[in-house]
């Protein structure tokens, strides 16, 4: 059965909910909510809503169901996947506009924000209070978005996932009934984990338009090393090992030496162009600090690294980790004139060495360009594949290599997606990585979104 269009009528009754300011048809409009970060076609929706509620969510979703026209909610748009792309057209819910801060608990190191609420402008916020929200995946994403794709980032190693800070959440569920999922107590054993259904179910179930938030006291003291290695082999046999020693990285970041070349340009930094490890610890003693450096300088050292310099300064440490944040952007800006593949794997700390360097040889292999970084701590790999714009053949053999670093780090016993989410570019992935386990998938999504309007086309082929 095909979706149903947005009539004069329908966009009659959304603006009767939301008025109509708050709607929007504009081609600008459209375009602007029709793509994301990703390389995956563009497509339209045909129409923007900004609700302000989750009464306002509700009556929408309510409506779209029984019309079955498609509903697709949308953060910042800042996903690597096509996550938030229209696919279907129809309506795209646009959250920023729920974007308050609606209760901070500094006894209970708790916050309850807005789906549109943006992390970074949270942390802002939270900083004066000594506190801070601690996934952080680079981009200016908001806090559904985050929900959503189960957003993690440099800080991963040590403070974990979206998912290990939710505890409760308001969800809107395609038939329009309001839900709130979970409590505030920090555990608890108490019938099925709904927050973890919905977190990195990419708004295929229904529309988080609110969460609260565990959150972390911001560390009194960091140190952070730089250091590089002849080879990636080398740095990421460095990154197992200082993982096994039981030390506690706040972050772990590793950079091959063409990544390091892009940032040493865009950023005008002044770093060898040789594979790179950026090592970071938050504690609350400046000496425990630097016992667990010496640890590491000597696994480093053991390694052959050719440079360590620790106890970075702030400013320089923040210009690093600008820099690395930049690394997307370095990429594209500086090889114009070739289009861009990101691959975002993860595997078994044990094979992530392995992983490194089968994914530079293959594409070596091939003849393709190609830039390695991401997050080693947690065994998370991101390639960037290049191609020459127009070039179909090599198009189609960069983005074979990148199905066969997947298919690698599946048969390493990783996944397809450390954190990007599945969106519409890991679909196929889904039931070489979750077996029989797909299928209760389908039927969780039959059962909460039986007429399939929640952002159809993602997740599931």
């Amino acid at each position: 059965m095909p979706y149903a269009k947005v009539t004069d009528r329908e966009l009659e009754f959304i603006k009767g909910v939301v008025g109509s300011d708050r709607v929007s048809t504009g081609e600008s409009v459209l375009d602007l909510h029709g793509h994301d970060e990703s390389f995956h076609p563009s497509r339209r929706p045909e129409v923007v809503v900004w609700p302000h509620s989750a009464e306002e969510v509700s009556q929408i979703l309510k409506m779209a169901n029984e019309k079955r026209i498609p509903v697709t909610p949308w953060g910042a748009g800042t996903s690597l996947e096509g996550n938030p792309i229209p696919v279907e057209g129809g309506i795209v819910l646009d959250l920023q506009q729920m974007n308050h801060i609606l209760e901070l608990s500094e006894e209970d190191l708790q916050v309850r924000v807005e789906a549109g609420v943006i992390y970074k402008e949270l942390n802002q916020h939270l900083a004066r209070y000594g506190l801070f929200f601690p996934p952080d995946p680079g981009a200016s994403a908001a806090i559904g978005g985050m929900v959503a794709n189960n957003a993690s980032g440099v800080r991963t190693i040590k403070y974990g996932a979206t998912k290990d800070f939710v505890l409760n959440m308001v969800i809107v569920l395609p038939s329009g009934e309001i839900i709130r999922a979970g409590t505030r107590a920090v555990k608890s054993s108490s019938g099925y984990d709904l927050c973890r259904l919905f977190v990195g179910s990419e708004g295929t179930l229904g529309v988080v338009t609110e969460v609260t938030l565990r959150l972390v006291g911001l560390p009194a003291e960091f140190m952070a090393t730089v250091t590089q290695f002849n080879t990636v082999r080398e740095a990421a046999d460095t990154v197992f090992q200082i993982m096994r020693s039981g030390l506690s990285p706040a972050a772990l970041e590793l950079m091959d030496g063409p990544t390091v070349q892009m940032v040493n340009q865009y950023k005008k930094l002044s770093l060898e162009e040789k594979p790179t490890l950026f090592v970071e610890f938050h504690g609350t003693s400046a000496t425990g600090l630097r016992e667990e450096l010496e640890v590491v300088k000597d696994i480093c050292t053991e390694n052959h690294c050719l440079r360590f310099e620790s106890g970075i300064g702030r400013e320089e440490r923040n210009r690093l980790w600008e820099a690395r944040y930049a690394v997307q952007d370095a990429i594209k800006t500086i090889n114009a004139g070739f289009s861009m593949l990101l691959i975002d794997t993860a595997v078994p700390i044990s094979r992530y060495s392995e992983m490194v360097e089968w994914a530079q040889k293959n594409l070596d292999k091939k003849e393709l360009k190609g830039y390695a970084f991401g997050h080693a701590g947690s065994g998370n790999l991101h390639m960037d594949i290049l191609w020459k714009t127009g070039d179909d053949l090599e198009r189609e053999t960069a983005h074979r290599a990148g199905e066969e670093i997947v298919e690698f780090a599946l048969a390493c016993g990783g996944t397809a997606t450390g954190e990007h989410g599945i969106g519409i570019g890991k679909r196929k992935f889904m039931k070489q990585e979750h077996g029989d386990s797909l299928n209760l998938m389908k039927q969780i999504k039959q059962l909460l979104d039986p007429n399939g309007i929640m952002n159809p086309g993602k997740m599931f082929e």
